[in-house]
């Protein structure tokens, strides 16, 4: 997935001379080709996290597309003030690519676990979240925002993860997807957790026969509240699915959305993420998710 989101970064910088990538000790290997062939739009910082956003706003209003990527955590948390001030207030189309989301650096501990990203930028007004959940929608999205006006932020996840949108999936920025039409229960999910949304429904559907849904939800901010208007009113049951905490995050934002539009619906709402506390193990993500109960089989238990 990140692979897929660079290279279509130098892709558009190709045709797009206003595009410019901006990394933070990405290493010497990334975007090779595109520090080679335009090297006056390519800059590789080192540890300054908080000078690129500034660099990128001023970039910003000479006209400039600037691209930053780098590190969930060090992006989202350490350059909260820049992203607030030189970017939301001002409303500068910079991309903020982070790296991580959710628990893929599980290795490193709760310093690089981006668990709160989601919540601690979608209350700040004008930025874009999207967390694509496949390198097919992380693509189309990319393409799609080329020219969006605000700032946006991008939730990559740690690569290579499965694809499983395809050409019938009508993938559009601030548009949600049924991938499992609903009967009597339905997951709302975003990033790759729509993965085990889907696998979990598949099985309620397959043992139970209770009619379970998927809607993937890419985009979090702005959200797409017509799809949600049309199925929470259909359902029994609703579950959210997020790698990121529940305090504030993506399940939190689905309620706040019900509240407003079709507050007779909240109490069917159960929100599945990482509890508000600090990861005190260390191992694989798999093995973090699992701890944590972000897996298929609890999915189905809290549904049946």
């Amino acid at each position: 997935m990140r692979k897929t989101c660079l290279d279509l970064i130098y892709k558009i910088a190709k045709k797009d001379k206003k595009v410019i990538f901006i990394g933070s000790d990405l290493g010497p290997g990334v975007l090779n080709e595109f520090k080679k062939k335009i090297p006056s739009r390519f800059f590789m910082e080192g540890v300054s996290e908080q000078f690129i956003v500034g660099l990128s706003a001023g970039l910003a209003i000479e006209g400039y597309k600037p691209y930053i990527n780098t590190i969930s955590t060090f992006l989202t948390r350490r350059c909260y003030e820049q992203i607030v001030v030189d970017l939301c207030m001002h409303n500068l189309p910079v991309k903020l690519i982070g790296n991580g989301g959710g628990l893929v650096y599980a290795p490193l501990g709760p310093t690089h676990q981006a668990t709160e990203d989601i919540a601690i930028l979608r209350v700040l007004p004008n930025i874009s979240i999207i967390a694509p959940s496949d390198a097919v929608e992380m693509e189309e999205l990319m393409k799609q925002t080329v020219n969006l006006k605000g700032p946006l932020y991008v939730r990559i996840a740690k690569g290579g993860d499965k694809i499983i949108h395809n050409k019938k999936d009508k993938i559009r920025f601030g548009k949600g997807l049924v991938k499992i039409k609903p009967k009597k229960q339905l997951i709302v999910s975003t990033g790759v957790m729509t993965q085990v949304a889907m696998e979990a429904a598949e099985k309620i559907n397959r043992d139970k026969k209770h009619g379970c849904g998927v809607i993937h939800l890419g985009t979090i901010k702005p959200l797409d509240e017509k799809i949600l208007k049309k199925y929470f009113k259909t359902v029994d049951k609703i579950l959210t699915l997020e790698e990121g905490v529940e305090n504030g995050g993506f399940g939190s934002a689905i309620l706040e959305s019900t509240n407003k539009l079709m507050p007779e619906n909240c109490h069917k709402i159960k929100i599945l993420g990482l509890k508000n506390k600090f990861e005190e193990k260390y191992g694989t993500q798999e093995e973090l998710l699992k701890k944590n109960k972000l897996t298929v089989q609890n999915v189905i238990k809290k549904l049946i």
